[in-house]
């Protein structure tokens, strides 16, 4: 298992979960500093990571990149891939299809999480995971070309109303059967809905890929009331060798929440770093 730190590149979302703002390459050092090896990245749009935009974080610092966000189609547009209209889950379809595209230069897998909209407004929740599943599979085939990845991250009832826990994602995702998708599994939200955080983890199994690792009310690990004892136990029992990525709240601030999120991994995790 590896830390890993979130930095925003969307304005819109200024104020909302994530360790660092604007300023990647700035910000990837500050963390490097920490000890992170790996960065998560959340932008506005495919073009944010082009070469003219993005530095090449791995050259200049050594850090991966762990995972591209694909949140900024919803924040700024309201675009989802269960919207009512064809013509707006297109055009979600395209921008996580584009940001797949501009991930490949890092090698990093792109996030669905609130992207994958909600049923309801004339969309039963049949109709919503039919559509759902099509879009997976076709940018998981994508993906896999691309030699990266998906990860479809579950959210809580607050956010989504289409697969909330552990069990209904990952029956969800085994009659799937789509290439290229793993799932991300945010303790934020399975605190919210799972009965056992821990034991939720090992129902994903294979399925999982990464994980945001959060404390209880949405900050740094360790500032709440999280076990962490038994959610590093699930894990190292799976043998899971993927990124605890820190998409919390930049509270007290940014260098805080990432120095809190770097001791909780080194005394919960670190000894089954891969």
């Amino acid at each position: 298992m590896k830390p890993c730190v979130t930095i925003s590149l969307v304005e819109e979302a200024r104020g909302g979960p994530f360790v660092y703002w604007h300023d990647p390459l700035t910000n990837a050092r500050r963390a490097q500093s920490l000890g992170f090896p790996a960065i998560e990245i959340f932008p506005p749009d495919a073009d944010a990571l082009s070469p003219s935009k993005l530095p090449d974080i791995p050259s200049e610092t050594g850090q991966s990149v762990a995972a591209i966000g694909s949140g900024g189609g919803w924040v700024r547009n309201r675009w989802h891939l269960t919207h009512p209209s064809a013509e707006i889950r297109q055009k979600a379809l395209d921008f996580i299809r584009r940001l797949l595209d501009a991930a490949a230069r890092f090698h990093a897998p792109v996030i669905i999480g609130s992207m994958q909209g909600k049923h309801g407004d004339g969309v039963s929740l049949d109709q919503a995971l039919g559509w759902l599943g099509e879009a997976l599979t076709l940018l998981g085939q994508h993906a896999k070309s691309l030699g990266t990845g998906v990860y479809y991250e579950p959210l809580n009832r607050y956010e989504s109303n289409l697969m909330n826990t552990a069990q209904s994602a990952t029956d969800f995702l085994d009659k799937l059967k789509a290439p290229g998708v793993q799932v991300l599994a945010d303790l934020f939200h399975m605190n919210i809905e799972e009965s056992d955080v821990a034991e939720g983890l090992r129902t994903y199994g294979n399925l999982l890929g990464h994980v945001h690792l959060v404390d209880n009310h949405r900050q740094a690990a360790g500032s709440g009331q999280m076990d962490y004892s038994e959610v590093a136990a699930a894990l190292k029992s799976m043998g899971f060798a993927g990124h605890l990525s820190a998409e919390v709240f930049p509270i007290p601030d940014s260098h805080e929440a990432a120095r809190r999120t770097m001791d909780t991994y080194q005394r919960w995790f670190a000894g089954s770093a891969h």
